[in-house]
């Protein structure tokens, strides 16, 4: 028998033991939830499309950086969405909230800049969500096609 396999065999029982006793908490879980009737508090939507109107009125005397960003292109901009995404993922590993809130700012501030690039609405977004809701429970990522 391989040490994987010994390992396997000590610590599955103990798992399937903590998997029991969360099933008999009676825990709901996302899906248990009705759908909501907006994927997003309005005051979040509100903010998001605050920002991508705004855009629109970028100067570079008055928003450098911004105005630097949407001249750059599409590349640059997705560029710009890796990078704070994985500050994000960096920030969350680090179990540092406020460090989670700041590079999701960031992440959203550039996803919304990516969005006018490409001609998306934020409203396009929303309502994506919202259909995933009303199908799924929740606004999850769709389920991979099956293979035939």
């Amino acid at each position: 028998m391989t040490a994987l396999n010994e390992l396997d065999r000590k610590v599955s029982p103990r798992l399937i033991s903590r998997a029991d006793d969360l099933r008999q908490l009676n825990l709901s879980s996302a899906n248990d939830l009705p759908p909501a009737p907006e994927a997003l508090p309005q005051a979040c939507a509100g903010e998001i499309e605050r920002l991508y109107k705004a855009l629109d009125l970028v100067r570079p005397d008055t928003n450098p950086r911004t105005a630097e960003l949407l001249e750059c292109g599409k590349r640059k901009m997705g560029q710009k969405l890796i990078e704070e995404a994985s500050e994000v993922a960096f920030e969350g590993l680090r179990h540092r909230v406020r460090g989670v809130v700041r590079e999701s700012a960031d992440l959203i501030y550039h996803l919304v800049v990516l969005w006018r690039e490409c001609g998306v609405l934020p409203e396009e977004v929303f309502e994506e969500m919202r259909e995933r809701a009303s199908a799924l429970g929740i606004a999850e990522k769709l389920p991979k096609p099956t293979k035939s």
